[in-house]
């Protein structure tokens, strides 16, 4: 939004439609700059033509573009005795330096943290201090910066901040379309019989737990895939791994890592007492954020390293770990996004019906049947091989001169056979 007419609450307002609201749905833009007009009233002057873009009518759906201009008609405020507009509380200094701490990185579409552990990503239900919280400091000009994903309160490293709804949609839809490559550094307790893996197991919501808590579920549960290497191990008391996640379900690298029997150090919810080492180990969580790769709004892809904090440095110290060792996972190839799968499947499609179309040319011309040759067995693993029998009477295949005549060849079991 830029270019603010003059006129009071009373008055019709004009704004032009800055370059961040390219193509966003009126009802968004109101509820981006306008949040207290409600939906049911954008609807009603949407469907008495009171809003007008550029001078024309326009619904709810209608999508903006830069530079257009937007007429509002008077009122739209909360009525007296209805919710108060919120207002948020000046940051104290102690806040101020702490979120200008974290920051490992800014441009004008976003701002790169190091979350520490312990600082949780949103509020909730008894938390009062949090990163969404912070996001008045980074937001001394323009618009206020918002969240595109989440670290659990005991998780650190890298956080996306997005300094606008422009780049906001952008990088939300590279989180959801899988192309965000995100990279952590664990400990865990024992070391993984194989060095490296892949995790596939469903995870759903533990009943009873109030969504608070994750676990497998081969029925119910959502896909979920995690990739991991063990970098180093000390014997067989811990192991440092590398763990990429192929899908952002909650909790997901905690819980397939206690799935498969070696716990996240510290991850008390999900190893119970297994998950804590005796010693000089921090009995904090030791998952880390090490370093995010996502496309950016500019061109140049964003790609970003956090440091360690202080009792995950320390615990690799005290366990005989450098640092230096810890190369980063081999690039993996991204997950399709919607529009690869769509091409897919049209290629699919297309390829199917032209070997469909060969086939009914091919019965219904009058080139001679093609000999077939005898006494050889059908590929081993093939699904679509099986023995005839004697060739019926006008039939395109007929038996060898003098030969006998063969009897009918054993039904093979329907359904697809695996090669060995």
């Amino acid at each position: 939004m830029s270019g603010v007419h003059k006129g009071g609450e009373d008055m019709v307002r004009q704004f032009t439609v800055g370059g961040d609201d390219d193509g966003v749905r009126l009802d968004r833009w109101f509820k981006r700059h306008l949040p207290q007009v409600g939906f049911a009233t954008v609807s009603r002057w949407a469907r008495t033509g009171q809003i007008r873009v550029d001078g024309k009518r326009a619904d709810v759906d209608t999508r903006l573009t830069a530079g257009q201009l937007l007429r509002v008609p008077p009122g739209g405020d909360v009525r007296p005795g209805g919710p108060a507009k919120r207002v948020r509380k000046p940051l104290s200094e102690e806040e101020i330096e702490l979120a200008d701490s974290m920051v490992l990185t800014q441009d004008r579409a976003a701002i790169v943290l190091n979350k520490p552990p312990g600082l949780a990503t949103q509020g909730g239900s008894g938390t009062h201090s949090h990163v969404d919280g912070l996001l008045d400091a980074y937001a001394a000009e323009g618009p206020r910066p918002r969240l595109v994903h989440r670290l659990d309160k005991d998780t650190s490293g890298v956080l996306l901040i997005a300094r606008t709804p422009g780049s906001a949609a952008f990088f939300s839809k590279r989180f959801s379309g899988r192309s965000a490559r995100k990279i952590y550094w664990a400990l865990v307790v024992g070391v993984p019989s194989i060095d490296d893996g892949m995790i596939e197991l469903p995870l759903a919501k533990q009943p009873g737990t109030g969504g608070e808590k994750m676990h497998v579920d081969e029925k119910e549960g959502q896909p979920a895939k995690t990739r991991y290497r063990v970098l180093d191990r000390a014997g067989n008391r811990a192991a440092w791994v590398e763990l990429h996640p192929m899908t952002g379900r909650t909790h997901q690298l905690r819980v397939h890592m206690a799935a498969i029997g070696h716990p996240i150090v510290g991850d008390g919810k999900y190893g119970g007492q297994e998950a804590f080492l005796s010693g000089t180990i921090s009995r904090k969580m030791h998952l880390h954020a090490r370093r995010l790769i996502i496309d950016h709004p500019d061109g140049a892809p964003l790609d970003v390293t956090a440091p360690l904090p202080d009792h995950f440095a320390n615990s690799l110290a005290s366990l005989g770990f450098d640092e230096e060792t810890g190369a980063e996972l081999p690039e993996a190839p991204p997950a399709p996004g919607k529009d690869e799968q769509k091409r897919a499947a049209k290629a699919h499609a297309k390829q199917y019906r032209k070997e469909r179309r060969g086939e009914r040319r091919s019965r219904g011309g009058d080139a001679p049947a093609r000999p077939r040759t005898g006494g050889k067995a059908p590929a081993k693993g093939s699904a679509k091989g099986s023995a005839k029998g004697p060739a019926r009477p006008g039939g395109k295949a007929g038996a060898k001169p003098g030969s006998k005549p063969a009897g009918r060849a054993p039904a093979r079991p329907k359904g697809p056979q695996r090669g060995r």
